[in-house]
């Protein structure tokens, strides 16, 4: 996460902004329900980072500290005056997303998703349309319709995608 002298390159620290702050705005959309805020309370923790130097061990430990980090950011503008003011303020949602579980079941599935759109991203154009349409609940036939392709054809990209993901994703299987 460092250069040879120690210090963030710009370019490691453009991968890990790039690699983290879409999820990372989701996460905090799940807290405030403002995109707009949301961006701005992940961008303001990574300019921190940066301006404070903040040194990683490694990916993981990056992943799980920007997580926290703009967790707490979350809370403490929820906290906020301001928000207090222009907001209807329910301390019973503030508890609760205080609560370790909350976070937690939060952020894996956050990061479940971007793991698995990764995946769907490296799978042939057609099988990751098929894919897409299938996780929204589409059936076989509509997915057909939609795409101007056969049912059989559905299936077969199906098939090969359900291969591919299996063989992507494997690192996440319990031995």
């Amino acid at each position: 996460m460092r250069g040879g002298d120690n210090e963030f390159t710009l370019k490691a620290y453009k991968a890990l902004f790039d690699s983290l702050y879409p999820q990372l705005c989701v996460f905090a959309y799940k807290y405030l329900n403002d995109l707009d805020i949301s961006k701005d309370i992940t961008q303001e923790v990574f300019v921190k980072v940066w301006e404070d130097k903040i040194t990683f061990q490694n990916e993981n430990h990056a992943t799980g500290f920007f997580y926290k980090a703009v967790k707490n950011k979350c809370l403490n503008y929820l906290k906020s005056k301001q928000y207090k003011v222009t907001e209807r303020y329910e301390l019973a949602n503030v508890e609760t997303y205080e609560t370790e579980e909350y976070y937690i079941s939060d952020a894996v599935v956050i990061e479940t998703t971007a793991v698995i759109e990764k995946a769907i991203n490296k799978l042939p154009e057609k099988a990751a349309q098929v894919i897409r349409l299938s996780i929204e609940d589409y059936t076989n036939n509509q997915i057909a319709d939609e795409l101007s392709i056969s049912v059989n054809t559905v299936k077969d990209h199906k098939k090969v995608a359900y291969r591919k993901l299996r063989d992507f994703l494997s690192f996440l299987t319990i031995k």
